[in-house]
């Protein structure tokens, strides 16, 4: 039998728990609505999105898809935010292709562009996971996240208010070698390209470290670090970077696969950091993928599958519930996300 077709049903008699929806209402902080990512939901009828956000408890939706060029922007913005302008946040971006062209005019010409976003409606700005990975300068060398030739990019979003959720790496496995000691094995095998492994790619703490000195430079600028700050298997390092970067929040978007194998530690880390955790799917406005993470952070169940397709997709492990108490899930699903944004009069 090959390995790709062992499919072992545990013998463990374990509590389930259905929870339809969240305890208190969600604000889903990090999640994708446009054709690449988010299952286009831009060419689909939006009476269909909302009520798939309705049966899912979702009040608010962060749609980051809007920054491939200011005409997708505009799109977005008049296809869910302005005739639901209370139900969706759209976000801007940086377009990294214009770099080799405009040369050392670059970081000026983006933070102008993110000006005219934010008067178009964006409400943010994403910051994809190609920066710190592929985006290169004129000079056709890789550009390290905390580049200071960016400071005009950065300094204009916190002037003008807009968080930026930022994504520069993924799982540690991404980069390790691809051998027999990999946990991602299966999962690089199917998607060959998502492997980063050093080198050619710089080291991961050499982009992890990049990250924490960008947004302890820039403290009047929100940042969000993307799926638990890009390393989730390390909360103790993401706790630390908290610690010092009064700035610095994190959404748990498609990571409940690393905080769920760790219960204990991911337990106390929402604890400790109550305030600066943000709910996020990145899975697209379906109901059944939601009813996986509310099951994480609210219930006690043990042993589940940690994502909605019927064997794990990310590594051969399941997870275990955290089971959060009232303050601390009001806080994740909605307050923090409510503040940042100032959204339902929170600052």
């Amino acid at each position: 039998m090959l390995l790709e077709n062992f499919r072992p049903q545990s013998k463990l008699v374990t509590k389930t728990t259905l929870v339809e929806k969240p305890r208190f209402p969600a604000f889903d902080a990090h999640n994708h609505l446009g054709e690449d990512f988010g299952g286009g939901w831009d060419k689909k009828p939006l009476a269909q999105l909302l009520d798939l956000l309705d049966e899912a408890g979702i009040v608010r939706y962060v749609d980051l898809d809007g920054g491939w060029g200011e005409h997708i922007l505009d799109a977005h913005l008049d296809h869910f935010k302005q005739p639901a302008p209370d139900r969706f946040l759209v976000f801007g971006g940086v377009d990294w292709s214009k770099w080799p062209e405009l040369g050392d005019a670059f970081p000026e010409w983006a933070a102008r562009r993110l000006r005219v976003q934010k008067e178009r409606g964006a409400e943010g700005l994403k910051i994809w996971k190609g920066f710190g990975l592929h985006v290169k300068d004129q000079h056709g060398r890789l550009v390290d996240v905390d580049d200071p030739r960016l400071v005009p990019l950065w300094e204009t979003a916190g002037e003008l208010g807009l968080p930026v959720v930022i994504h520069v790496a993924d799982p540690v496995a991404f980069f390790d070698p691809i051998d027999e000691t990999n946990e991602r094995w299966e999962e690089l095998g199917q998607h060959p390209d998502w492997a980063f492994t050093s080198p050619p790619f710089p080291p991961f703490l050499h982009i992890l470290e990049g990250l924490r000195r960008l947004v302890k430079r820039h403290p009047r600028t929100t940042f969000i670090g993307a799926h638990v700050g890009c390393y989730a298997e390390n909360l103790a390092w993401v706790g630390e970077m908290l610690d010092d970067c009064p700035n610095y929040f994190v959404d748990i978007s498609a990571r409940i696969g690393e905080l769920g194998r760790q219960p204990y530690t991911a337990r106390r880390f929402f604890l400790q950091y109550a305030d600066r955790i943000l709910f996020g799917s990145d899975m697209g406005p379906y109901p059944e993928a939601y009813r996986v993470i509310y099951r994480f952070l609210e219930t006690d169940d043990e042993y589940f599958n940690y994502n909605a397709a019927p064997i794990p997709m990310q590594g051969r492990w399941y997870a275990y519930g955290i089971f959060l108490p009232d303050d601390v899930l009001r806080k994740v699903y909605f307050e923090n996300a409510a503040r940042i944004f100032a959204t339902d009069g929170h600052r």
